[in-house]
């Protein structure tokens, strides 16, 4: 009689198990198309270009070296080197194009002009996977030889071009699509690249509201007060924030809120849209 219930014990636990490796599997590798994957790679096409575009004019100077530029790139690079001397910066670039006689200012131009084609290529969906590795490294080196002077959508956009370069493409809507014509893309696979995208976003909102919370500027409003009139996103005047000034805590508490409870309520049908809609309106400048 004991060992009868025992052997009914043990089958349940392992029918237990079971059941709950095939949902961790299940919600791991879910069933997807690739139009998710052209969204992605579109969008970062653009923003590579935008990118690449609107620092042409100010490229050299922002990371020419000491004497040269603004500040000197060695500073965000010494800042980078002391996470980790691996991180790629542009000065390995230089070093490169010095071996070969090329000066610093001409391999500026070149990595600029890489960077846009990079852009370019991937707005077309041509070349997909080689113009996601060199706008990825090429974007990672910049961001992080100018790192004093790096936004917030530069570290959403470079993990994002990581994750890009190694997601099944090309997609169904890229010009490599029709050239190449490759065999059908696994859809667990898809769904498992997309699925890992979402749990980062998951972390990365969760911490960052966490880190908000730890510290008493977006309790008193005065993070959000700084943020608002820092050019070039001084879009609101400081004349309307100093009449709705009480508002600011208000305003600096909910949005620690909104990134805390982002990895609960992203994931429920309800309440998916309103947080979504909520996270992209609080990173437009």
């Amino acid at each position: 009689m004991i060992m009868a219930k025992g052997n009914e014990l043990r089958d349940k636990s392992e029918t237990a198990s079971l059941f709950a490796l095939r949902s961790f599997l299940d919600f791991l590798f879910p069933s997807e198309n690739d139009r998710w994957l052209s969204v992605l790679r579109f969008g970062l096409g653009l923003q590579t270009v935008v990118y690449a575009l609107f620092l042409r004019s100010d490229w050299h100077y922002l990371f020419a070296s000491s004497g040269k530029g603004l500040v000197g790139r060695e500073v965000g690079e010494a800042i980078a080197s002391f996470d980790s001397p691996l991180i790629p910066k542009l000065s390995w670039l230089i070093a490169l194009g010095r071996s070969v006689n090329m000066s610093e200012e001409a391999v500026l131009s070149v990595a600029s002009a890489c960077l846009l084609c990079a852009g370019c290529f991937l707005l077309l969906g041509l070349f997909c996977r080689p113009a996601a590795i060199v706008a990825w490294f090429l974007h990672l080196c910049a961001a992080e030889s100018g790192g004093l002077l790096a936004y917030g959508a530069d570290n959403f956009m470079t993990p994002a071009l990581f994750y890009l370069m190694l997601s099944p493409l090309p997609d169904r809507y890229a010009f490599d699509q029709w050239v190449v014509n490759p065999k059908p893309k696994n859809p667990q696979l898809l769904g498992f690249w997309r699925r890992v995208l979402q749990v980062h976003l998951c972390f990365v909102y969760f911490i960052g509201g966490l880190a908000k919370c730890l510290g008493n500027g977006w309790w008193n409003g005065s993070n959000l007060w700084r943020s608002l009139i820092r050019p070039p996103f001084s879009l609101v005047s400081p004349d309307i924030l100093v009449r709705f000034k009480y508002a600011l805590p208000a305003l600096g508490i909910s949005i620690c809120l909104l990134e805390v409870s982002y990895p609960v309520f992203i994931w429920m049908k309800k309440t998916r849209r309103i947080w979504l809609v909520c996270i992209w309106r609080c990173t437009l400048p």
